[in-house]
């Protein structure tokens, strides 16, 4: 559905995308993090034709995005930062967001009514709360029937059920009618339960790009506890992090899991505990972003 080559785009002397490439299939929930300054919001505007590129092709469903009208009417978008008429209400957008998309599902939007029973259809919008503001943005962008739905912090002020609700509805439409969704997110719990395949960008890259279960399964942590000494594991396992506390051992590695687990060896004849635990999406990011100052490690590839 969506296939970025080499995208690279200029501010003045700053090069905010440095040659990113990019695949989402149809019908995926695809997560893109990041650590702020990344290039999430400049990739996110090149997606949805906004900035033109200075190099690099941008293909949505097969066409070039930039200046198409007909790939753009395919395209639902919810900002970070919403924006409404000064005086418009809920049904008032309704009309507006019908006279734009071909696709527009009156029907749909009045079905989907009972999902926002707080919402008053006739309530200046930007009076409303900024969670209800949000709501209306999902109300209104999944009854545009997109084929491409692109999120940049979508639940953030939202309470946790209509989190929930929200992600049910998305979730739906996936599975319905095979929509894809674009994702992207600080909150690295929530994309874990909902994504299948992940992107992690940094200065203007996309790093790593791979399906979350893929991502799990080649860096696991393993929790050891033994009686004398410390665990220790052949070279052809790499150790990414150790700490203990007493005589229990945590290890980062890369490897498979069940055969690092196997293989470690502690002194002594007494028999050791170990157990393999997979990391979240968050930790994997935190290791792979290098701490603090987010310095890249390659410890995926």
């Amino acid at each position: 559905m969506i296939q970025v080559n080499h995208l690279v785009k200029n501010f003045d002397k700053f090069r905010a995308l440095d040659g990113v490439n990019m695949h989402v299939g149809k019908g995926e929930i695809y997560g893109l993090v990041g650590p702020n300054g990344a290039g999430k919001s400049t990739l996110i505007r090149h997606l949805t034709g906004v900035y033109r590129q200075d190099a690099g092709e941008i293909f949505i469903d097969g066409q070039l995005v930039f200046e198409n009208n007909e790939v753009k009417n395919e395209i639902a978008y919810i900002p970070d930062e919403l924006f409404y008429f000064l005086q418009a209400d809920t049904l008032e957008m309704m009309r507006y967001y019908k006279s734009i998309y071909k696709s527009f599902d009156e029907k749909k939007f009045y079905r989907m009514q009972e999902f926002f029973p707080n919402i008053d259809v006739k309530r200046n919008i930007r009076q409303l709360s900024k969670g209800m503001q949000k709501q209306v943005a999902f109300w209104l962008s999944i009854s545009c029937m997109p084929q491409l739905m692109i999120l940049d912090e979508p639940v953030d002020g939202l309470d946790p059920v209509m989190r929930r609700q929200i992600w049910s509805l998305l979730l739906a439409e996936v599975e319905e009618r095979k929509m894809t969704v674009l994702v992207s997110s600080h909150n690295l719990r929530e994309l874990e339960d909902v994504c299948d395949h992940v992107g992690i960008m940094n200065k203007g890259k996309i790093i790593i790009e791979r399906s979350l279960e893929e991502l799990q399964g080649n860096i696991s942590k393993i929790q050891v506890a033994c009686q004398i000494g410390m665990p220790k594991l052949p070279p052809q396992f790499q150790v990414l992090h150790m700490s203990n506390i007493g005589r229990v051992y945590t290890l980062i590695v890369k490897g498979n899991p069940k055969e690092a687990a196997k293989a470690i060896v502690t002194e002594g004849s007494y028999r050791s505990i170990v157990d393999v635990l997979p990391l979240t999406l968050e930790e994997i990011f935190i290791y792979e972003m290098g701490g603090e100052n987010y310095e890249v490690k390659d410890i995926l590839f």
